[in-house]
């Protein structure tokens, strides 16, 4: 997630290239005359949200549409954004809350894919250092660890708090960017709950250590807390180059729609097979148990849902970080016609 301070360090193009018709046309000769370099900015690609992307490389979906696909991992989200808009990387795997703070700045960026349809991130009390826990409400004046402050995992832990009664200010959040080193904060008794994507989350279910309190893995949790789906990861890039490569587009989103779909009917073996070594982490049987638990999260099609962007956008004015964005501003955000014509091709 991007914080306020950093909207001032960029400039996006906002004009929109004429004659979409013939660069469309150009495209397409282009694409057919061999593979176009595609450079795809992302933080953390090992995440769960992130998936489907590394599924689409590994399989060959990208190649299979004529992209020679690049995938370049970043320190932090921040830092992915920054290569979209300075030229680095064509297309930002990243939240679709962004493309709505960006929006609100006058600073255009649209979503063309849905990865993940709930930020798939849980909040949990320690056994250990809370042996007394019977609710949220005990969590005032406790440590709570969270990926960095504004991140995901802190917005979510302040929902959760606030439906509690308790303030942000009624806790010490404790910024860890590190799953090793939330583990062993957490077994170490340094904070008494976290907040925190898998496979943390299943290593600790699985230990006995954690207490779930709210869990975002789940289309039901996530209702819960936000009112309704929760777009999270997805496929973004400047309108001014979805304009000059319609055909990129085309061909990212067919490639997306399916691996979404292969992940929807995909067993051990599959995960086996697709998933990069280094994802397991020396234990796959973790993986797999958490990439269950994850399934549902991720979008079946990559449409975006009709009230997801007001629900981010409900999220994100909560926290005071953007203004209301009418009707108008807020379809700017995000575009499923790419999408939409994968789906009816691959009948996802």
């Amino acid at each position: 997630m991007l914080n306020r301070r950093d909207w001032g360090q960029w400039c996006a193009a906002t004009v929109l290239v004429s004659g979409a018709a013939g660069v469309q046309a150009a495209s397409a000769a282009s694409l057919a005359g061999g593979s176009q370099r595609l450079v795809v900015a992302v933080a953390n690609k090992a995440a769960f949200c992130y998936l489907p992307l590394t599924i689409a490389e590994r399989l060959g979906y990208f190649a299979a549409e004529g992209l020679a696909l690049e995938v370049r991992e970043y320190a932090d989200a921040s830092a992915a954004v920054r290569a979209l808009l300075d030229g680095s990387a064509q297309m930002l795997s990243g939240s679709y809350s962004t493309t709505q703070m960006m929006r609100a700045h006058d600073e255009y960026l649209s979503a063309i894919l849905m990865q993940a349809l709930a930020p798939q991130i849980v909040l949990g009390a320690s056994h250990r250092t809370m042996q007394s826990f019977r609710s949220a409400r005990d969590l005032r004046g406790r440590r709570i660890g969270v990926t960095a402050l504004g991140s995901a995992s802190h917005r979510i832990a302040s929902l959760a708090l606030n439906r509690a009664g308790i303030r942000p200010q009624d806790v010490r959040f404790v910024p860890l960017s590190s799953p090793v080193d939330m583990l062993a904060a957490f077994r170490g008794g340094e904070i008494d709950a976290l907040c925190h994507p898998d496979p943390l989350i299943t290593r600790l279910e699985q230990s006995g250590e954690l207490r779930v309190l709210l869990d975002t893995r789940t289309v039901r949790g996530t209702k819960e807390l936000f009112g309704g789906p929760l777009p999270a990861a997805c496929l973004a890039v400047t309108t001014e180059w979805m304009a000059a490569n319609p055909v990129m587009c085309q061909a990212s989103a067919n490639a997306m729609v399916r691996a979404l779909k292969w992940l929807r009917t995909a067993g051990p073996s599959d995960i086996n097979k697709a998933v990069p070594e280094a994802y397991f982490q020396g234990d796959r049987s973790l993986y797999l148990a958490a990439f269950e638990r994850a399934r549902e999260a991720w979008a079946s099609d990559g449409v975006m849902p009709e009230s997801g962007p007001q629900t981010v956008a409900n999220m994100l004015r909560r926290f005071s970080e953007i203004p209301e964005l009418d009707d108008k501003r807020l379809s700017s955000t995000f575009t499923n016609q790419f999408a939409l014509k994968a789906k009816t091709r691959f009948r996802a």
